[in-house]
């Protein structure tokens, strides 16, 4: 029996997928990473012990193992390596709420999109809203602590993870923290999971924290002559506000999204900012007079304020295309920097000076309230000298949000494809020190190996 037989053997029929066709579609996520491999083998578990299983006989055969969700990360946090195994979590997919504590345990497999369906269903939100919302799992959103377009008011992943259940890489299976809201017993290591990106474990279960119904919000939608003043806007309602939202596109994006989605976006708008309060009686009126008074301070040609949540809805649909429309102008280069937000204006102006420099073509959105941009680098990878130039492109905005004292990540992970700039951000002492960390946790070095260190 061969070892890979032996895995097979030790789990149920269809768990273990072998076939070249199947295991292929798992090589990549969305982050397209050219330097993916090809695993021995998939295993599609379907409850905790079964990835024990995988993992004891991973740790016996020190075979590396790469966690993976729906594979819509963006950063090659779960590319394929040749000789390992891709451990997919998408078939474990079940949720209990308890309306009482106002929690969710789910299963990893979970999309975030059902999650919130369940938790409305039971008259309850679950706040973090990744643009991907309908297609991203749980899994994966706790894996790189994802944010999204409400996180500038409601935060992003980590602070709504209570609990969780997580294997490690010699099978031990471990709960983290519990339905409580505040605990202070031991070392956070709930915390340190969370945003790990595989590299210490696999989480089998999460234990999250829910809230009452978001009030009905109110939607103000701004337009711009000039990328500066709309990011001064966004500057001076950061400094008074916290809004619900407060999201940005540039020229580029809007015309990308008007050709998606034909909804009468301004195609001569240097940028479009669409801001939300989900505040209610006075104080929503005070916050949306606030927001329409920074935009007109700041030069805005347009400002537009609606509260029909249909018409809001459709702007917030605008910006959660932007990538799918981004997408139909060529291969993208995703990457989520982010400053502190008073120095966003320098970082957008630098990105605009990197793509005119490069002779590239930068596509920015941006959850513009909490600093955390998205440049989309567009190119054609028929092109040997754009792809270079897009490359080259890709590294200097990381350098430049570095340079502002600024992250080369916000919410997509560091995965495979950022790896190389993640010590120039925190630095070597910290880097050694989280080595040791993922040491005494995978001493083999088995969990996701190349990702993130």
């Amino acid at each position: 029996m061969s070892v890979l037989d032996e895995l097979t053997a030790s789990l149920p029929d269809g768990v273990v997928v072998t076939d070249p066709v199947l295991t292929d579609k798992y090589r990549f996520d969305r982050a397209a990473d050219p330097g993916a491999g090809t695993p021995l083998a998939v295993v599609r578990a379907m409850s905790t012990e079964q990835v024990q299983t995988a993992l004891r006989w991973a740790s016996e055969h020190r075979v590396a193992v790469v966690p993976r969700g729906a594979g819509t990360g963006l950063s090659g946090g779960s590319t394929a390596l040749t000789g390992g195994i891709v451990l997919s979590t998408e078939r474990m997919r079940d949720i209990a709420i308890d309306r009482l504590s106002r929690v969710a345990v789910v299963q990893p497999g979970l999309l975030n999109a059902e999650v919130k369906q369940a938790a409305a269903e039971a008259g309850l939100w679950y706040p973090p809203d990744p643009s991907s919302f309908e297609i991203c799992s749980i899994g994966g959103n706790v894996a790189t602590n994802a944010g999204g377009l409400c996180c500038v008011k409601y935060g992003v992943t980590s602070d709504y993870v209570l609990a969780l259940e997580v294997v490690l890489a010699d099978g031990r299976a471990l709960r983290l923290g519990g339905p409580r809201l505040k605990d202070s017993a031991g070392l956070s290591l709930t915390k340190l999971f969370v945003g790990s990106e595989g590299t210490l474990g696999v989480v089998t279960e999460v234990t999250l924290r829910l809230m009452p119904p978001q009030p009905p919000p109110r939607t103000v939608v701004a337009t711009f002559a000039d990328t500066h003043a709309a990011t001064e806007a966004i500057v001076a309602i950061t400094s008074t506000l916290r809004p619900a939202m407060l999201e940005y596109m540039d020229r580029t994006t809007v015309n990308a999204v008007e050709d998606h989605l034909r909804m009468g976006l301004d195609r001569s708008a240097a940028a479009l900012i669409v801001a939300r309060t989900d505040t209610e009686g006075s104080t929503a009126d005070r916050e949306l007079a606030q927001m329409v008074a920074a935009f007109e301070r700041c030069g805005a040609g347009e400002v537009v304020s609606t509260d029909d949540p249909a018409e809001g809805e459709a702007f917030t649909l605008a910006r959660r295309q932007a990538i799918p429309a981004m997408e139909k102008k060529g291969k993208l280069l995703l990457e989520d920097v982010g400053v502190a937000v008073p120095r966003l204006p320098a970082l957008v102006s630098g990105i605009e000076a990197i793509a005119a420099a490069r002779d590239v073509t930068i596509a920015l959105i941006a959850h513009a309230g909490d600093g955390n941009t998205h440049p989309l680098i567009v190119f054609d990878p028929a092109d040997a000298r754009a792809a270079q130039r897009a490359q080259t492109a890709f590294g200097e905005v990381m350098d430049l949000a570095i340079e502002l004292d600024g992250t080369i990540t916000g919410e997509h992970g560091v995965g495979r494809l950022k790896q190389p700039w993640l010590a120039a951000q925190v630095g070597d002492d910290v880097i050694d020190l989280s080595r040791r960390i993922k040491a005494a946790i995978d001493p083999l070095g088995i969990m996701n190996p190349g990702a993130v260190l």
